[in-house]
């Protein structure tokens, strides 16, 4: 019996058989398959955080609030750093609520729009275009996310939206790639 699991979020699909491999090796595997196609590293994500928040700091519509809630950086940048690793490269070094994080601060479409906007330009300013384009996919479901529970939050229904042109990856940056195909066999409960 087989399992297949179509892991959308984070691009890629997955069949698993597992008597043959145990959770980890597929999961380092696909790690292995994301790093070679992106080149994502720690020190990469190190560097778009920083970054980021170089010139979000000096944002007038997003810079105040983040000098408000943050009063850390160096631990801001450990916990984001943590967060990105988990996001792109499936580490699992974070282990924080964004959504709670965020769900009290005064924040709407317009600061989401150019969160994705810094995110967008300071991705396609430090890292290759396949990272970049990582990244960038990532990012538009992290603002969708939040946008959407924060007007559900307020008593919104909200459609999905179309973000920025601008915050998008070139179309040839974001093609869709061949990924490591992990087989692992299921066990029958029978």
């Amino acid at each position: 019996m087989y399992l297949y699991y179509c892991v959308n979020w984070f691009g890629f699909s997955l069949k698993m058989d597992t008597d043959t491999q145990n959770a980890a090796s597929g999961r380092d595997a696909i790690i292995d398959d994301i790093v070679i196609r992106t080149g994502i590293d720690d020190a990469m994500i190190d560097r778009l955080v920083r970054s980021f928040y170089g010139r979000a700091r000096h944002d007038p519509l997003i810079g105040p609030i983040f000098e408000d809630k943050v009063h850390d950086w160096e631990a801001h940048f450990e916990r984001m750093g943590a967060f990105w690793s988990s996001v792109a490269l499936m580490s699992g070094r974070y282990h924080g609520q964004p959504m709670r994080a965020h769900l009290p601060l005064p924040i709407d479409t317009p600061h989401f729009d150019r969160w994705l906007e810094i995110f967008a330009a300071t991705a396609r300013d430090v890292c290759p275009p396949a990272a970049a384009a990582h990244f960038l996919e990532r990012a538009h479901r992290i603002a969708d996310s939040l946008e959407l529970a924060i007007a559900f939050k307020q008593g919104e229904i909200r459609p999905k939206r179309t973000r920025p042109a601008s915050t998008f990856p070139p179309p040839q940056a974001a093609e869709a790639k061949p990924c490591a195909l992990v087989t692992l066999k299921a066990r029958s409960a029978s």
